[in-house]
């Protein structure tokens, strides 16, 4: 990045421990400034405030995961949602860098490991996004108390298939349904059990419920036992035996009883629509997606299924938008925020922060049908 040095630039190189000297710009490469080749030396006014803002996003972002770092290491209290704060400045990063990449073209650059378009996200700071994802590891780690399983990938395909099959799903397509709940549990805590929550304090475990989720899954259950009970005895008896283990603790911490809740809650009563979501989204990631959209926007994705034209059903609620936008869907530079409406289709698209997870969960799925250990 070309930058005039200032005063206030060689104060934040100061705090990030590292004096600069012209004509160099700088570089974040995880917790270090390295010198890079200046750009251009006349940029437009636009193409500086687009550089000043995403300069700014860029040290805010390394500044937070700092300041968590060290309050974890040296294990002082985190503040209320601590995840929240660091959250909104990977997003406000992005946001700078696609602002800046539309105002300066060729600062678009190498592609990134983490399958996020090159647009959005500067492949040289890869080692940012290492450690935002550990301190979320950290920030949400399972309580002690919760009750994990030794096959939890396994348990969630072997529960969604049952459950497709009580509504009435053949083999085939409750095959599907397994397939697309794995993906569900990539998305919503990267495959990892009894997570908690560093951006929320009511949505918790494996599948990420609320409280009434979660009784709501369970009251949903108990009424289709005796069908589950037909079709998998064995499956009937682990979750006897989940049950009398989960006793008076959270069910959400219990990897079975969270998943089985979780799906049973909002997903269980859309499997029966899973052979026209399968027409209608041949590609196995879309139909992951749009599961996951009735866990962010339940009541559009529900009424885009009723709607008969799924990719073409269009919201313009700002309110939807709004919930699309804290799950980093259309939340990435002013173009994507300024946006009004959006079809099934374009949300669809626009949701490729979930790509990467969704094929570990297909990787993951086709590791179970051949039958290799968790």
């Amino acid at each position: 990045m070309a930058i005039r040095t200032s005063a206030a630039a060689r104060a934040a190189a100061l705090s990030l421990g590292l004096l600069l000297a012209p004509p160099l710009a700088w570089t974040v490469v995880g917790s270090l400034v390295s010198p890079a080749i200046a750009g251009p030396a006349t940029l437009t006014n636009e193409q500086s405030a687009a550089l000043k803002t995403y300069d700014n996003a860029l040290k805010d972002f390394v500044s937070i995961l700092r300041q968590r770092r060290a309050q974890i290491d040296s294990r002082q209290p985190l503040p209320d949602l601590p995840g929240q704060a660091v959250y909104l400045a990977r997003v406000e990063m992005m946001s700078a860098y696609k602002d800046l990449t539309d105002a300066l073209p060729t600062r678009v650059g190498r592609p990134n490991r983490f399958g996020i378009p090159p647009a959005y996200f500067d492949a040289d700071n890869e080692p940012l996004l290492d450690e935002y994802r550990k301190l979320f590891d950290v920030m949400e780690a399972p309580p002690a108390s919760a009750q994990s399983s030794g096959t939890p990938f396994e348990d969630v395909v072997d529960l969604a298939t049952v459950i497709a099959r009580a509504r009435g799903l053949d083999a085939a397509d409750a095959t599907v349904a397994g397939r697309i709940s794995l993906g569900l549990f990539f998305a919503e805590t990267n495959g990892k059990q009894n997570a908690g929550n560093a951006r929320s304090n009511t949505y918790k475990g494996s599948l990420q419920t609320g409280p009434s989720e979660d009784r709501n899954g369970r009251r949903k259950w108990a009424a289709i036992k005796p069908s589950i009970t037909t079709l998998d005895p064995a499956l009937s008896r682990r979750d006897d035996r989940e049950e009398a283990r989960a006793g008076n603790l959270d069910h959400r911490f219990n990897h079975w009883t969270a998943v089985r809740d979780g799906l049973m809650n909002a997903h269980a009563e859309i499997f029966p629509q899973v052979p026209a979501i399968a027409r209608a989204l041949p590609n196995p990631i879309d139909q992951m997606k749009l599961f996951e959209l009735i866990q962010i926007i339940p009541t559009p994705t529900r009424a885009a299924l009723r709607s008969g034209n799924l990719t073409g059903y269009r919201i313009s609620d700002p309110r939807i938008m709004g919930y699309l936008r804290n799950n980093s869907v259309f939340a990435f530079g002013w173009a994507d925020r300024a946006r009004t409406s959006a079809t099934f289709r374009e949300i669809l698209d626009a949701m490729w922060l979930f790509n990467a997870k969704f094929e570990q969960a297909l990787a993951k799925f086709a590791d179970l049908k051949a039958g290799k250990r968790e």
